[in-house]
């Protein structure tokens, strides 16, 4: 891992002057919430995406609790870990234009990161926004979806070194998306279910507790969709925390929690369908003890006249389930993403 000198310019410790609106010069697909001067956001994989003039740029972050990779021309030139209150900067480049992308790299549900936009250097200038692309794609689900521990190189991690080695920029979700050059959203919250959590933790709230918000431990709060946000593609993979062993106490049998799921599955689909109407395609991924219970739900939609929601098996061939916990790792995610890619390619999305 590459980490980014965070005062390599003479304006050292020195906090920049943000622009009137943030949003005037990156792209950003993220659920963020706007503040005008600053980007406000909690989930994983949230990237920001500008373009420059210059020989450097200053990158403003207000986060002690993620860790971010600064890309320029497609180059990662930066790994900021938990920055702070900072402006870091990138300098040393040639004289020219430039494109630049922040990405937050793993995940942190109880904490508010902070993103207060792009800063030239000495007579440099920041230039107008890329434009979105035409494809967007949504990503739901849990660890699998976020990445949880990929870049680790080994399952037996302690709690720093899975913050260090979870990257959501390299999930199976980010590698499909820019396989098919679309942008997106990984909405990922490791170890939540649709109805019950792994091992039957925090009963009171699941992943659909959460699904709604732009910032994670802000009770009751509600993403506002610029309006920009129309995914043509949204994929779920909810249902392995679920199906985790129960665990002594819990009110589940194995009928009563299937039951349940199929249920709240079936009721999670429609809101989506509510959400992003008649034209957005959802794929139901089936995956390990969820897989027949999902097929199910699928079946049931598309019985009921739904004909734009697709099952997906998540083929665990040639997988070696080495990130932390024996989950998916960065080998493995880019399997799963050329599998991905190939199925979405396959659907009638009108792309």
């Amino acid at each position: 891992m590459t980490f980014g000198d965070r005062n390599p310019s003479p304006e050292r410790g020195r906090r920049q002057v943000a622009p009137d609106a943030v949003t005037e010069q990156v792209h950003t697909t993220g659920r963020v919430k706007d503040l005008g001067k600053t980007l406000q956001f909690s989930w994983p994989g949230v990237y920001f995406e500008g373009r420059f003039r210059g020989t450097g740029l200053g990158v403003v972050l207000d986060c002690a609790a993620a860790d971010y990779d600064v890309q320029v021309d497609g180059v990662t030139v930066a790994t900021l870990v938990t920055p702070g209150d900072t402006t870091h900067w990138i300098n040393g480049l040639r004289d020219g234009e430039h494109t630049v992308r922040v990405v937050k790299r793993n995940e942190t549900p109880g904490d508010i990161s902070t993103f207060g936009g792009f800063v030239a250097t000495p007579g440099g200038a920041v230039l107008s926004k890329p434009a979105p692309r035409d494809r967007q794609i949504e990503f739901i689900g849990d660890s699998i979806t976020v990445g949880y521990g990929n870049v680790s190189g080994t399952r037996d991690c302690d709690s720093e070194q899975l913050k260090r080695t979870t990257n959501t920029d390299v999930s199976h979700g980010a590698l499909t998306a820019r396989q098919l050059d679309a942008d997106y959203q990984i909405n990922g919250f490791s170890g939540l279910g649709m109805v019950r959590n792994v091992a039957g933790i925090t009963p009171d709230a699941t992943y659909r507790t959460y699904y709604d918000r732009a910032l994670l431990n802000v009770d009751g709060d509600v993403w506002q969709n610029p309006g920009t946000w129309r995914p043509q593609i949204v994929v779920v993979n909810l249902g392995s925390n679920d199906f985790t062993d129960l665990t002594p106490g819990e009110p589940w049998t194995h009928d009563s929690l299937a039951a349940a799921y199929r249920t709240a599955y079936d009721e999670f689909l429609r809101q989506l369908r509510t959400r992003y109407g008649a034209g957005t395609t959802l794929v139901a991924v089936g995956f390990d003890r969820n897989d027949e219970h999902v097929r199910q739900v699928v079946e049931a939609r598309n019985d009921a006249g739904d004909r734009g929601v697709h099952y997906w098996f998540l083929d665990q061939s040639g997988l070696d389930f080495l990130g932390c916990d024996q989950h998916t790792s960065a080998r493995d995610d880019q399997l799963i993403a050329g599998r991905l890619a190939r199925f979405l390619s396959s659907l009638p999305t009108k792309w």
